[in-house]
């Protein structure tokens, strides 16, 4: 079969490989959409160290080829939505709070990490029963997509921010992984809800999501933009976008007893610091928190019923769609690009 991939850092190509074997718990699936993310970029320019002839992509939808034998829940032909991280559900880490680390740091995360990716003819998927779901009849495959990683991502902002009803939120980048946060916010209830960002397509998606407010660090200093706002400071600030300095903004901009939640990627060169005051010299009572995305069947069919059900249309994260396998290569190189008017690019196979 063939996938498109990286030969080595900095180089991507098409990659030549055996179809992957199905194991008794196990799944092979041939996708039917696709999107890169740009965790796949980061892979490709180094950003997790070395990979040699890895198939890239972690976010799909498809459609099963075969199961192992001893598969319960699904058959040949079944359509269904895989999340993009697939824990080994026999682990003891995934019995503590968060399964994103099942066997160590983000070892959940098995796509791009120990095994190739989804861009390829076929892809496999370890324990089939507890790591996949069902396409719902009424829910586009496109739909289900943004679930995978996008969605189960920005709403894992949301929960480590412990939004409740009311709250003075802040999201701190709109991209398609910030603008779910904005979603996820409103949903849990946020009151006042301010997005920091600069896109103007990003922009109008943020307020369609429910941001009151947007914040552009083109107008000034964004501490102080949203201290005004808020008349004194926001409860949460999720932070999905940035350098090593927005954490030092996130913790000023946040009131005593409020919560910081990370879902950005840093880059192995970023350092992380900020003066003592910020921190109200480690007295503030402020919670930081980091999170990868958690992954499993029952996460994402709860994102599934979001969508399912009116609550959220994640077809708006949609900028660019793109038809056959061979088109991989263009929408993975468009995310590398940025283009101002780029949220999410997404392939349809044929």
């Amino acid at each position: 079969m063939k996938g498109f991939g990286m030969h080595s850092i900095e180089k991507a190509g098409w990659i030549e490989k055996e179809r992957p074997k199905c194991g008794a718990l196990d799944a092979i699936i041939r996708p039917i959409v696709l999107a890169p993310c740009s965790s796949d970029n980061h892979l490709l320019h180094g950003g997790f160290g070395e990979r040699k002839e890895l198939i890239l992509g972690h976010e799909s939808v498809g459609e099963i080829v075969e199961v192992g034998n001893l598969v319960n829940n699904f058959k040949t032909g079944d359509m269904v939505v895989v999340p993009c991280t697939t824990p080994n559900w026999l682990a003891e880490n995934v019995q503590g709070e968060y399964n994103a680390h099942d066997e160590g740091l983000m070892k959940s995360f098995k796509f791009l990490g120990s095994k190739d990716g989804t861009f390829a003819e076929y892809f496999h998927v370890n324990q089939a029963d507890a790591n996949l779901v069902l396409l719902p009849e009424n829910v586009l495959p496109e739909a289900a997509l943004m679930t995978v990683d996008m969605m189960s991502t920005g709403f894992h902002g949301v929960e480590n921010a412990n939004v409740r009803f009311g709250d003075k939120v802040v999201v701190i980048g709109i991209g398609p992984v910030g603008l779910m946060a904005v979603a996820g916010a409103k949903l849990q209830g946020a009151g006042q809800l301010i997005a920091i960002g600069t896109r103007p397509n990003c922009v109008k998606i943020a307020k369609e999501y429910g941001a009151t407010d947007i914040v552009s660090y083109k107008d000034g200093d964004i501490v102080k933009q949203v201290i005004e706002l808020t008349k004194g400071g926001a409860d949460s600030v999720i932070i999905a976008g940035g350098s090593g300095d927005i954490l030092r903004q996130a913790v000023e901009m946040t009131v005593p007893g409020g919560y910081i939640s990370n879902v950005n990627f840093f880059d192995a060169q970023d350092v992380l610091s900020m003066p003592t005051s910020s921190w109200g010299l480690g007295m503030s009572d402020k919670t930081i928190r980091g999170g990868f995305c958690p992954g499993g069947a029952r996460r994402i069919r709860k994102l599934l019923n979001l969508v399912q059900y009116g609550r959220i249309d994640t077809t708006k994260l949609i900028t660019h769609r793109y038809n056959g396998l061979s088109k991989i290569e263009d929408a993975f190189y468009l995310m590398d690009q940025k283009p101002k008017d780029l949220i999410k690019p997404v392939v349809f196979i044929n």
